[in-house]
């Protein structure tokens, strides 16, 4: 009947009901293909990420190959205790650490708490005593307010320089207020008695019973720091004749004792001198250097003739061995890789890098062509362990160029080759150290020089000619890598 829908083109409801779900379920929409799409990548990003090598870079840096050892030292110097020659209130004239002559007045000895003496002093000598108290006075620091009882000693002993009392006064020849006893090593000032140093040196008011000690009579026990003590002489009290009063070192030589392990011992064996910084001065110097042995142990002996009054009053000191002085480019070793060139004499290349190649057609006629390869290094026969199979070009430069510019047995012509017709074929080689850098985003040999190396690393020359240069990206491990590889 019209208008009537036919009973076969009816859907069940159940199937439309079904397709319903479908598209409920799934959206089939634009958003959900982009969405599904950018999945996949994401999945198959990640598994080839997982799946491919990881190049790692290395910028290049300068430096050392690694920081020099430090060491504590025991110090040895020929030390002097020098007693009291008399009973007495002692006053120091003398300042600690500082350098002394023979003759020099060290302190002064006197009955009564409080020293007299009666010296006229002219304008000069006390206009230089207040600039001296000036500068000081400038350079004070309230941190180190010890260092005004040194500066006391000091002026103590410039008003003994300016009334002439720091050597000894010729009999008969006395000032005034001043008696010279010609038979003792002392000068009278007042009611003082002024006890004058026996010797040339470097005064210090403390003993540590190291006073005496050399490499035949030291111990390894002697080496504790924990153990050390140090004796300070200096009193404000009265003293007895005989008593212990200031220590002089009397040599300007002297020498730092260093312990050694089995490893230090065998690379600073063929030392013979050392350079050595001080690490409380950060000052350095050079010094002798053998191998000692105390009780059976190893150690280093480094031995000075200078410098001793800085470090007078330090008997063991903090030192670091100056032996790293190979400075450089600093790459890993795992960067470093060999390639095998050819090798060029640079008599038969132009200003220019290129060479003349020399051809021949079918008909036997030479004809030349111009080549300009890349080139790798240019060396002497002195800075090369290449042996020319020909010894009438074992006198030039080589030229080292990539296997791949030329085929076997190439020959090269000279631009005069018309009147001598020099020619040579190329087909000796040799190898080269390098690196493969990454600049440009893929791997090119650069030539190294390595100058030294440990177990990580390698210092290789700076400016060297088609080689690195500082900041440069190269391939952390080389053996991950092929020439000319793409890497990003």
């Amino acid at each position: 009947m019209p208008g009537k829908k036919k009973e076969g083109m009816q859907v069940p409801e159940s199937i439309s009901n079904i397709f319903r779900y479908i598209r409920n379920v799934f959206g089939l929409n634009i958003g959900t293909v982009v969405f599904t799409l950018l999945l996949v990548y994401l999945m198959v990003s990640a598994v080839v990420y997982m799946t491919s090598t990881h190049i790692v870079t290395y910028q290049v840096t300068t430096g050392l190959l690694s920081r020099n050892e430090t060491y504590t030292g025991l110090a040895l110097h020929e030390d002097i205790i020098c007693k009291s020659e008399s009973n007495g209130y002692i006053n120091y004239y003398a300042r600690e650490g500082n350098r002394i002559n023979a003759n020099g007045v060290v302190y002064g000895l006197s009955m009564t708490e409080r020293p007299e003496a009666d010296a006229d002093l002219t304008r000069e000598d006390l206009m230089k005593i207040r600039r001296t108290m000036q500068s000081f006075s400038k350079g004070f620091d309230p941190s180190r307010f010890n260092a005004s009882y040194g500066f006391k000693s000091q002026i103590e002993g410039s008003l003994l320089q300016y009334v002439g009392v720091t050597a000894a006064v010729p009999a008969g020849k006395e000032g005034a207020g001043q008696v010279a006893d010609s038979t003792s090593n002392v000068v009278l000032l007042g009611n003082q008695t002024l006890c004058k140093s026996a010797y040339d040196g470097i005064v210090l008011y403390s003993k540590d019973g190291y006073e005496g000690k050399n490499l035949e009579n030291l111990r390894l026990s002697d080496f504790n720091q924990a153990s050390y003590h140090e004796t300070n002489l200096k009193t404000s009290g009265y003293v007895s004749m005989g008593e212990d009063i200031y220590t002089v070192i009397a040599d300007e030589k002297w020498s730092l004792l260093i312990p050694l392990s089995d490893k230090q011992l065998s690379r600073l064996k063929d030392l013979s001198t050392v350079r050595v910084r001080f690490l409380k001065d950060d000052l350095t110097q050079n010094g002798s250097f053998q191998i000692v042995q105390v009780d059976g142990a190893n150690f280093g002996r480094i031995g000075f003739d200078r410098g001793l009054i800085r470090y007078a009053s330090d008997r063991f000191l903090d030192i670091e061995l100056v032996t790293n002085t190979k400075t450089g480019l600093k790459i890993p070793l795992s960067s470093i890789v060999t390639k095998e060139f050819l090798i060029i004499p640079s008599d038969f290349a132009h200003d220019d890098g290129s060479f003349y190649v020399e051809e021949r057609g079918k008909d036997g006629k030479a004809s030349r062509k111009v080549v300009s390869p890349a080139i790798y290094a240019s060396l002497s026969n002195e800075n090369t362990t290449y042996v020319p199979t020909d010894e009438t070009i074992a006198q030039n430069t080589y030229l080292y160029v990539d296997k791949s510019a030329f085929p076997e047995n190439t020959v090269l012509v000279k631009e005069d080759s018309d009147r001598n017709q020099e020619r040579y074929v190329i087909g000796d080689t040799s190898v080269l150290e390098g690196v493969y850098c990454i600049n440009q985003g893929y791997a090119v040999f650069r030539r190294i020089e390595v100058l030294a190396q440990n177990d990580e690393y390698a210092i290789v020359a700076k400016d060297t000619s088609y080689g690195l240069v500082r900041y440069d990206h190269i391939v952390r491990n080389a053996s991950q890598v092929k020439e000319e590889d793409i890497l990003y």
